[in-house]
């Protein structure tokens, strides 16, 4: 049986369109067609593709937004110098803050950047991207979890800031520690190693001009130097991506229900595999046909999903 002859039976037999490949076939095989597994994916993948959503159908986009930060030192005093010294807080004469921020929204093009004032005050710096933050449905950073999104909080609370209790967020270091076995866990070596660029070289110097000397030079090469993170952290989060499980429901998200695909809000689903936990309970690992992308969904979701797409 060739494709055509499976999408014309699809486009005749609605119902099957629901289907995974493995049952199609199965389906078709007991009426006496002949075909393979891989056969029935494309003429489900192809069929699906050409169901035009109604215009209230249509799903927006995830707001994903990529970040990173670069901060001063603390500036303390110190008897001598060396490896293994012993500075008390008590010794601290400047405490560390946020120089720059750099984000750009998943998609675009633009990157945005903010920078603390002449003053070398972070405040309206950070208050501005908070209200970016909170209109985020991910935010993704690399390390985000141990230092850039701590490191945030901690001078919004020294500002008096309000901000959101939780972000969803995917540390891109984090993803490729428990995933992978890379070299080195940098963003440097991990997006040359994926083919991309190298980033922006530089050294302790542009800090100590910046912070110590108030150089414009040297900060408009911090600004640059952090664009190029943020540029270079989206295509290496493009490609983890993939290997971790969603952290947020895009459908849910558009006001539809739990049985649609966190990752596109679509209802293009197949069964690819039942597994359980020590203690028998049964999840499902659904591929989105739309992204090609995996998820889980528990036995009642997928049992609810089937009743409702029958």
């Amino acid at each position: 049986m060739k494709t055509i002859e499976i999408k014309n039976f699809l486009k005749n037999k609605v119902g099957y369109q629901k289907e995974g490949a493995k049952r199609l076939r199965k389906h078709l095989i007991k009426k006496g067609y002949q075909t393979t597994v891989e056969q029935c994916r494309i003429a489900l993948r192809e069929v699906r593709q050409e169901v035009k959503q109604p215009k209230d159908e249509i799903i927006n986009p995830l707001k994903v937004l990529i970040y990173d930060i670069e901060t001063s030192y603390n500036i303390v005093k110190s008897w001598r110098v060396g490896y293994k010294l012993n500075i008390n807080p008590s010794d601290i004469l400047e405490e560390r803050k946020i120089i720059c921020i750099s984000y750009k929204w998943s998609g675009e093009d633009q990157v945005y950047n903010l920078t603390w004032d002449k003053q070398q005050d972070d405040k309206f710096m950070i208050e501005q991207f908070i209200e970016v933050l909170n209109d985020a449905d991910l935010i993704v950073a690399h390390n985000g979890d141990r230092y850039d999104l701590k490191f945030i909080k901690t001078r919004a609370i020294y500002h008096d800031l309000p901000m959101l209790l939780n972000y969803p967020q995917f540390d891109t270091l984090k993803v490729a520690k428990k995933k992978f076995m890379f070299n080195s866990n940098k963003l440097d070596y991990i997006s040359e190693f994926l083919g991309f660029e190298n980033k922006i070289k530089t050294t302790m110097k542009l800090w100590d001009d910046i912070i110590l000397h108030d150089c414009p030079k040297a900060m408009d090469d911090m600004v640059k130097y952090c664009d190029m993170d943020v540029i270079l952290l989206e295509k290496v989060y493009n490609k983890l991506v993939s290997w971790e499980l969603p952290k947020a429901h895009l459908g849910v998200l558009n006001g539809k229900n739990i049985q649609t695909s966190p990752i596109t809000g679509g209802i293009n689903l197949e069964l690819i595999k039942s597994v359980t936990s020590p203690r028998g309970t049964v999840k499902h690992i659904i591929k989105d046909l739309d992204s090609n992308r995996l998820f889980e969904m528990s036995a009642s979701n997928y049992k609810k999903y089937l009743e409702i797409n029958k």
